[in-house]
């Protein structure tokens, strides 16, 4: 945690000795400055189909979405239904830096997550909930945490990278048309979004938070 403090003071910080759990699984497509997000109460196999469920609800109508992910295990378990307008691609093992919303977690916390205590569990997903409503409401923040000039948005006639993926998704996919948002067929990165959870300390097992 980082606070602001008078130079050579030791500025106090709440603590708290009770321990729950939130987890807010939220995904942004920088392309559009727009994210889908979920606030649960754990974070395993079941909550990550409820996860893909809804950043499925939110792609553009026609559009296909690349889904950039770690490697986590309720990401990778073939026990997932991937929804037909998403292509997961797993980012390689032990490498933070590579997914941006990476940033987009450090961004929350810095701003509306950190030195907090929380009185119960309903307030932890009332804070996720509206820290992620804030961030939605600034898309031009979404887009600049997210871009990076790795994962590009448009495809030119000779761009090698391209085809590979093309290919690879074609595999795995087993030969489904992929059309973006804007209805061409060879700009499949158009749509690409980055996910993964966010764990709030402060766990019920019964309720969960829908952010629209």
């Amino acid at each position: 945690m980082r606070q602001w403090a008078r130079r050579g003071t030791r500025p106090r910080q709440p603590a708290d000795q009770r321990y729950e759990s939130a987890y807010l699984f939220g995904a942004i497509c920088p392309a559009r400055g727009v994210g889908a997000a979920l606030a649960l109460p754990f974070a395993d196999t079941e909550a990550m189909q409820l996860h893909l469920e809804e950043i499925s609800r939110h792609i553009a109508e026609g559009a296909h979405a690349v889904l950039l992910l770690d490697r986590a295990g309720w990401h990778t378990t073939a026990k997932l239904d991937v929804p037909s307008n998403i292509t997961p691609i797993f980012l390689p093992s032990r490498a933070p830096e590579l997914n941006p919303v990476e940033n987009v977690w450090q961004f929350l916390r810095g701003n509306w997550l950190s030195n907090l205590v929380f009185e119960t569990y309903d307030d932890i997903i009332d804070a996720a909930c509206d820290a992620w409503r804030k961030l939605v409401a600034q898309p031009e923040t979404i887009t600049s945490i997210g871009m990076r000039d790795w994962a590009p948005t448009s495809v030119r006639p000779h761009d090698s990278w391209y085809y590979t993926l093309f290919e690879r998704t074609l595999r795995w996919r087993g030969a489904v048309a992929i059309r973006s948002a804007c209805g061409y067929t060879r700009q499949i990165l158009l749509a690409i979004v980055l996910a993964a959870p966010l764990g709030i300390s402060m766990r019920n097992d019964t309720e969960c938070g829908h952010i629209s």
